[in-house]
């Protein structure tokens, strides 16, 4: 039965399963009707968790294992302690007031499991029928706490290799994301929610220095109500808040009642990490997971796994923000290069028009041939003026952002009809679009400018493409109006040549 159990106990490397197999274990062993086992907090005289058999629930919460074993269902016996408080091999717990003669009736055991030199918790077993605990029980208990502690430090071992893969994983998934084109916010959120998972906190949270000297709240994620969190402030000559910028790591046992927490959100959490984010010398924030009050503390391993954790995302914040200064740079480099190709065109066109003017002057036999001609250079320089003016219009937007204007909203759908046409069509404007065209019939308008498009893009033989918008129009009614002209140089189903498309509208 022995052998079985301790082939048993091995089996499983889930440190919470492996625990109350122990104690079930041992009762059956030894034939206890009550086992127990309390797993000693590593960094506090107190019991972190507890594994029974045996038991009601009742019972179970009235259990308080160091110093004293189950005082309310037995309130006669103490543990035999050394003088220094230590327990040294199973202990019999005995009845007082056994005869000289007569060895004592043992009526609980307790023995400690030892995990390489460390007390991990004490198993504790009571109430055998029929009769009181022998030696050989003593002995039993003996061997199964050994091969107890065995077990529990390969589970123990398992669980900070699950654990130190899950945070891996988490770094990995962050750099990931970061380095998908996330802006800046959507980054932070990134890290404080992956951070906030990983560590079991009940939220994640982003600071940021402040120009102040302070550090304000800029990301919460929080499985409750972030109400009052983001905007936070911790003020300049807080003792946590010199530790975080001097790039230390900040450990709380219980935000609430720590002095150097002067935060309003602080009673709300307990134990709670605070995390530099800080990559080559640079500081660019702290990562804060704070858990509810009452919640178990963070143990060595989770804070050593949350501060390279902290470091990892701080790289992968930087490499992020280095791309999108590379992809910017893109950005502006392609606008030199359309910049040059505009003056190309435009010198190109420019000279044209004046051969154009000096011919004309030349060769002109009669005053109404030269007015034609000179009416066609006109128009010729009024085409390009129109041209140059859209191309700056187009080059003065914000890179990679939506279009706020009504005008950059034509240019928009244009640009991206590019792409199906194999050439941008060409774009005119006309008045102060932005200031005259409202919100309603921009809507229209641009409704019918992608249909246009999207006609054009199934005619064949299309080869040039001008879209008109017109805001200076007068309507048959009288009222001003809107107008939109797409014409293209492609042929319809019946062969017929070029098509025009015309809208408008009051506005």
């Amino acid at each position: 039965m022995l052998l079985e159990a301790v082939l048993n106990v091995g089996s499983d490397l889930e440190l919470g399963s492996t625990l109350q197999q122990i104690v079930e274990t041992a009762a059956a062993l030894t034939g206890a009707r009550h086992g127990a086992l309390g797993v000693l907090d590593p960094d506090r005289d107190r019991i972190e968790a507890l594994y029974t058999a045996g038991m009601t629930e009742a019972e179970r919460q009235h259990l308080d294992l160091f110093p004293e074993l189950f005082p309310e269902l037995f309130p006669d016996l103490l543990p035999d302690l050394l003088p220094d408080g230590s327990v040294e091999g199973p202990t019999a717990l005995t009845r007082p007031g056994p005869p000289a003669d007569r060895p004592p009736v043992r009526n609980s055991l307790r023995a400690p499991i030892v995990v390489h030199t460390e007390v991990f918790g004490h198993l504790c077993l009571g109430g055998k029928r029929p009769g009181p605990f022998t030696d050989t029980d003593v002995a039993l208990l003996r061997v199964l706490a050994a091969q107890a502690g065995i077990a529990i430090g390969n589970a123990r071992l398992y669980g900070t290799a699950r654990q130190r893969e899950r945070w891996i994983a988490g770094a990995a998934a962050v750099t990931t994301a970061l380095l998908t084109g996330t802006d800046a916010a959507d980054a932070l959120m990134t890290v404080a929610e992956q951070a906030r998972v990983l560590a079991g906190a009940s939220a994640g949270v982003i600071l940021q220095p402040t120009e102040e000297g302070g550090m304000e709240i800029v990301t919460a994620s929080t499985t409750d109500d972030p109400a009052g969190i983001v905007g936070t402030v911790i003020e300049p000559g807080s003792a946590v808040l010199v530790q975080l910028l001097g790039g230390e790591p900040v450990f709380i046992d219980d935000s609430a009642t720590d002095p150097r927490m002067t935060t309003g959100v602080r009673s709300r959490f307990g134990p709670s990490m605070m995390l530099p984010l800080q990559s080559g010398g640079r500081l660019i924030g702290t990562l804060a997971l704070p858990r509810k009050r009452g919640e178990r503390p963070y143990t060595d391993v989770d804070r050593l796994l949350a501060t390279q954790f902290a470091s990892q995302a701080a790289l992968a914040l930087v490499l992020a923000d280095a791309q999108a200064d590379r992809e910017q740079l893109a950005v502006y480099e392609d606008r030199d290069r359309i910049a040059r190709d505009l003056h190309d065109l435009v010198v190109q066109r420019l000279f044209a028009t004046e051969m154009m003017l000096e011919s004309t002057r030349r060769r002109a036999t009669s005053e109404e041939e030269s007015g034609v001609l000179l009416g066609r250079a006109v128009d010729e320089l009024d085409s390009t003026i129109q041209e140059v003016r859209t191309a700056i219009f187009a080059l003065q937007q914000p890179p990679a952002a939506a279009p706020s204007t009504f005008r950059g909203r034509v240019l928009r759908e244009t640009g991206g009809a590019a792409a199906l046409l194999g050439f941008p069509p060409s774009v005119q404007f006309t008045g102060a679009v932005d200031a005259l065209v409202g919100e309603e019939p921009g809507r229209e308008l641009l409704a019918a400018l992608r249909e246009a498009l999207a006609a054009a893009h199934r005619r064949a033989g299309v080869s040039a493409h001008e879209v008109e918008v017109d805001a200076t129009v007068r309507l048959p009614d009288g009222r001003s109006g809107v107008r939109l002209v797409v014409a293209d140089d492609g042929r319809g189903e019946d062969g017929g040549r070029p098509t025009t498309v015309t809208w408008q509208a009051p506005i």
